[in-house]
């Protein structure tokens, strides 16, 4: 059977791409990125001169940088980082002056929020969804994430306007990168990856997802995290001054990085970390962010692809083990989750989950994960398909990459 929306969308897409590649080296001159002209840009549109704190300045300058020398973007590409850009600058400029008008923002305190994490396509989307049905628990939606300010208020929360603005962005995206919706589910009231609000104080996993950056990338992880998670903390108090209340449920692969820099930030904080063959993940990451750059770029590598989140996530994986081994927190503040018990028994998971931190799980929370799993079955937007061998990459070579994880956990 034909699926035209689809066709559509493919259609669309490459008609999209086509005009890019039409323009050729005249893109750089159409669509500039200079770090003056985009402050510039921002403080006209918000009519705001205040920035807070400048540390931000050093990250934002580098990724301008890689984006520039290193990331090859297509016309295209240059547009959507323009935007990407100009959207967190605004944003920065509004949130400081909200908590300017509002000095009781700041004084929000974040209790025991519980993090998702562990390597990229190990169950973390599906946990996190499912956490964020009980009404118990608070997920920031990924409309709050692209409108922050003014902050969200609790009475019109289902029926905020930002809510159509950001499902518009979205569509657009989905006929930039039709097959995408495979890989991850995006919509407007899903709740989404902590990389976008990270992403406000530019140092944030989120760029290199879309753009090859690795100079900006490796200067990202050779940082302690601290203003990041910072930040982080921040855009929580925001949405939480007048939005819903309930117990954060968040989630991010790429807290593995930043574990120390997190319970800085939050000491009372639960992790779950999610644990998967890296044979089977290395291959979806690659497909992720293959499919994703190609929407931004005319010039993508799969085999570079394959070996560059290869290297990164074993860094990763192995961070985080010698934080948690470390005592970077109270073990009992950890909780490990193996992807294929997910899998079997995602409600048996989750009450596991709440068993090991104390936390009640009620029937109207398990009806509603049940419904969610009825309306969200695996593959509902296609069969995400992949194989190590289009990256470059044979299994015995990742799992001698990957070996002391391996051998923890049996794979």
């Amino acid at each position: 059977m034909i699926d035209a929306a689809g066709l559509q969308e493919r259609a669309f897409s490459e008609i999209a791409k086509r005009s890019g590649r039409l323009l050729g080296s005249t893109a750089a001159r159409l669509v500039q990125l200079d770090e003056q002209r985009l402050l510039d840009e921002a403080q006209r549109r918000t009519r705001l001169d205040d920035f807070g704190d400048p540390s931000f300045r050093e990250p934002f300058g580098l990724l301008l940088r890689s984006l520039e020398t290193e990331a090859k973007s297509s016309f295209l590409g240059r547009v959507a980082a323009r935007q990407d850009i100009l959207r967190l600058l605004s944003h920065r400029l509004r949130m400081l002056a909200d908590r300017r008008r509002h000095p009781e923002i700041a004084a929000q305190e974040i209790h025991a929020p519980l993090f998702v994490t562990g390597l990229p396509r190990t169950g973390t989307t599906l946990l996190h969804g499912l956490l964020a049905q009980d009404p118990a628990n608070r997920a920031a939606l990924n409309w709050e994430m692209m409108f922050p300010s003014p902050p969200p208020a609790r009475a019109r929360h289902q029926r905020d306007r930002r809510i159509e603005l950001a499902e518009r962005q979205i569509r657009w995206f989905r006929r930039l990168a039709p097959d995408f919706q495979k890989i991850h589910p995006v919509g407007a009231r899903l709740p989404e990856e902590c990389l976008i609000i990270q992403s406000h104080s530019f140092v944030s996993f989120q760029f290199q997802t879309a753009y090859d950056v690795p100079s900006y990338q490796a200067w990202v992880e050779a940082q302690d995290l601290r203003a990041c998670y910072e930040m982080h903390r921040q855009f929580l108090q925001h949405l939480q001054w007048h939005g819903p209340k309930g117990s954060w449920v968040l989630k991010a692969p790429a807290h593995l990085f930043g574990l120390r820099a997190l319970f800085a930030a939050y000491p009372d904080a639960g992790v779950v970390l999610m644990h998967r063959d890296p044979v089977e993940v290395v291959a979806s990451v690659a497909s992720l962010h293959t499919a994703l750059r190609s929407t931004f770029s005319d010039a993508v590598d799969p085999v570079a692809v394959g070996d560059e989140v290869s290297r990164r996530w074993a860094d990763g994986i192995a961070r985080a083990f010698r934080d948690r081994d470390g005592g970077c927190a109270p073990a009992d503040l950890f909780v490990d989750v193996l992807y294929a018990d997910l899998i079997r028994d995602p409600l048996a998971t989750v009450r596991r989950i709440y068993r090991h931190f104390g936390r009640r799980l009620g029937p109207a929370a398990e009806d509603r994960m049940r419904a969610f799993l009825a309306a969200n079955p695996r593959d509902k937007h296609g069969r995400h398909r992949y194989a190590l061998t289009h990256f470059g990459l044979d299994p015995d070579q990742v799992r001698a990459r990957y070996r002391g994880y391996c051998e923890r956990f049996g794979f």
